[in-house]
C-alpha cells in the first residue's frame, strides 16, 4: 500500500512542482545557453533502485569533464570547476530541479536516498550498499537535509577531502538513509519535503534533529558551534581525525 501511495505522491507532487517552477526553467535555460560552456542539461550515471545504473538529470553547473579533474566526484567550496551561474544554481539547489523528469519517468522518487556516483556509492559500508537502494533514490532525503552544506566539511584546510568523505561522511550518511527506510511513511516524506525548503532558507537550522529525535546521533566532528572560534577548532579537529585515520591505516599496513 505504501509503495502505491508513494508513487501517487510522486506523480502529484512532481506535476504540481513542475507547473510552479516552470518560470525558473524559462529563466535558467537561456542563461545557461548563453553563458559558461553553453550547456543546459547534464546527464550523469548514478546508482539507483536495486543498485542499477541510470542517468540523472541536472542543470549544467560545472565545466565539461569535471568528474575527472581535481577532487573528482566531490565538490568543494569555491571549487574552480563550478561555473559562475552554476554557483548560484548549486547554492539554491535549483540545479537539482530537472530530476523532476526522473520522478515522472519512475527512475526516482521525490524523497529517498540520494543516488550516488559509483565511486561514492563504494564508500558506503558493505552492509549499507546491500540495502540502501531497496527503495528508489530521491531528489531529496534525510541525508541531503543533514548534509545541506557538505562542502563545508570537505573544504577544511589541511584535510584530504576523499578520506574525510569515505571515512566520516559516508558512514553517517548511510546510517541516516537506513533510518529513513526503517521509518518510511508518506507523512515522513511530506515532512522531509518541507524541511528541504526550510534548510535552504535557514541553512543553520537544527529543526531536522528537533523533529526527529531518534535520528542516528551526530558524530562529534559535526557538532559545530555557531561561534567562529569553535568552528575553527572544529575544522582543526576534522583535520586531526582525518590524519589519525590515515595514520591508523599506515600502522595496520
Amino acid at each position: 500500500m505504501y509503495s502505491w501511495g508513494k508513487r501517487l505522491f510522486d506523480i502529484l507532487l512532481s506535476t504540481v512542482a513542475l507547473l510552479i517552477i516552470s518560470p525558473l526553467f524559462i529563466i535558467c535555460i537561456p542563461i545557461l545557453a548563453c553563458t559558461g560552456e553553453h550547456e543546459i542539461w547534464y546527464l550523469q550515471k548514478r546508482v539507483g533502485y536495486k543498485n542499477k545504473i541510470f542517468k540523472i538529470w541536472k542543470f549544467a553547473t560545472m565545466v565539461k569533464g569535471s568528474s575527472k579533474m581535481g577532487t573528482g566526484s566531490l565538490t568543494l567550496r569555491n571549487d574552480p570547476r563550478v561555473l559562475p551561474f552554476g554557483r548560484l544554481l548549486r547554492k539554491t539547489k535549483i540545479n537539482e530541479l530537472p530530476q523532476i523528469f526522473n520522478v515522472l519517468t519512475g527512475s526516482m522518487s521525490m524523497v529517498g536516498p540520494r543516488p550516488q556516483m559509483e565511486v561514492d556509492f563504494c564508500c558506503y559500508p558493505e552492509s549499507v550498499q546491500q540495502i540502501i537502494y531497496n527503495m528508489k533514490p530521491g531528489i531529496t532525503g534525510i541525508g541531503s537535509i543533514i548534509f545541506r552544506d557538505e562542502e563545508k566539511y570537505l573544504s577544511a584546510q589541511g584535510i584530504n577531502p576523499k578520506e574525510v568523505y569515505s571515512e566520516q561522511i559516508a558512514p553517517y550518511k548511510g546510517a541516516l538513509e537506513i533510518w529513513y527506510q526503517n521509518n518510511a511513511s508518506l507523512w515522513l516524506d511530506a515532512k522531509l519535503v518541507f524541511l528541504t525548503a526550510w534548510v535552504i532558507i535557514f541553512p543553520d537550522s537544527n529543526l531536522p534533529h528537533k523533529w526527529f529525535s531518534n535520528l542516528p546521533p551526530k558524530p562529534d566532528w559535526m557538532c559545530i558551534s555557531h561561534s567562529k572560534t569553535s568552528y575553527s577548532n572544529q575544522l582543526d579537529d576534522l583535520s586531526f581525525n582525518s590524519q589519525l585515520v590515515k595514520s591508523n591505516k599506515t600502522e595496520k599496513i
